[in-house]
């Protein structure tokens, strides 16, 4: 059968900068182009039937899902003006798509825990009330690790590599620069520091010149690409990036589809 034509139902995975709390949903200057990127992504591809969304935002010691059917919003920023907080999105949970991950997770030794009292955070619902205003498709929020480790997060990715067959949209939702610091203090990291492991990570994701061990093996080791840990002195907002590699490990590259800057400083998106 044609490849194309076998596709044609299956999963989109990408990794998207979700930018500063609240603010591409106020509209801030510094997050015009990510605002645009958002809105225009639907239209670019086939209307999901469920979402799956890997935010940096929640970390658990086991694999996670939420199972709600009807999650609430956790307004997990500070700071911001008083109609931040009350954002609505009121998308349905998925139950069974959740205990079918769950089940996929387990079936590969991989702990998993359904989380019923777990609600929606601004890693969700601030970029997906962009992509999908209407709230009207299923979600579920799968955690990162506490462990933090580059390996957990590709590993339970693959695990989960069956998705691709389901016409579901894979949202990893971080930030490929995330240095919270330095968006006070520019000085901090400089923009070839900044650019230096933007341009690394492009080539991991997506030069055809390497297999899909060394991308594994970079991704793996990220520490150690050009001033990876200026850009992220802690991890959480890359790895939903690994979870989505792990769930498109075939040898696939990625390509981007966002590069622009937010808040001043250089952000890719990736679709596999």
């Amino acid at each position: 059968m044609n490849a194309k034509h076998n596709q044609h139902h299956a999963a989109r995975i990408v990794y998207i900068p979700h930018g500063g709390g609240p603010m591409p949903l106020l509209n801030d200057p510094g997050h015009k182009s990510l605002i645009g990127f958002l809105e225009s992504f639907s239209s670019k591809i086939e209307r999901p039937e469920a979402i799956l969304i890997i935010s940096a935002h929640w970390e658990e010691a086991c694999v996670s899902l939420t199972s709600a059917s009807t999650p609430e919003l956790i307004y997990d920023y500070g700071g911001f003006p008083p109609e931040s907080y009350a954002i609505q999105y009121p998308a349905p949970g998925s139950p069974g798509l959740s205990h079918e991950i769950a089940e996929l997770l387990e079936s590969q030794s991989i702990p998993a825990r359904l989380d019923d009292q777990r609600g929606f955070d601004h890693g969700m619902f601030v970029p997906l009330k962009l992509m999908y205003p209407e709230a009207d498709i299923p979600c579920i929020q799968l955690s990162l690790l506490n462990s933090l480790s580059a390996q957990d997060h590709i590993v339970f990715g693959k695990a989960l590599a069956t998705l691709k067959e389901k016409n579901i949209l894979i949202v990893g939702s971080g930030m490929s620069f995330h240095n919270l610091r330095s968006f006070f203090m520019p000085g901090l990291v400089s923009e070839e520091e900044n650019i230096a492991f933007d341009t690394w990570l492009k080539e991991t994701c997506c030069s055809e010149a390497l297999t899909l061990k060394e991308r594994e093996r970079r991704l793996e080791n990220w520490q150690q690409a050009p001033a990876a840990l200026k850009c992220h002195p802690r991890p959480e907002h890359l790895l939903p990036l690994h979870v989505c590699f792990g769930i498109a490990c075939d040898n696939s590259n990625a390509e981007v589809v966002f590069s622009d800057e937010v808040m001043g400083r250089r952000v890719s998106g990736f679709l596999w």
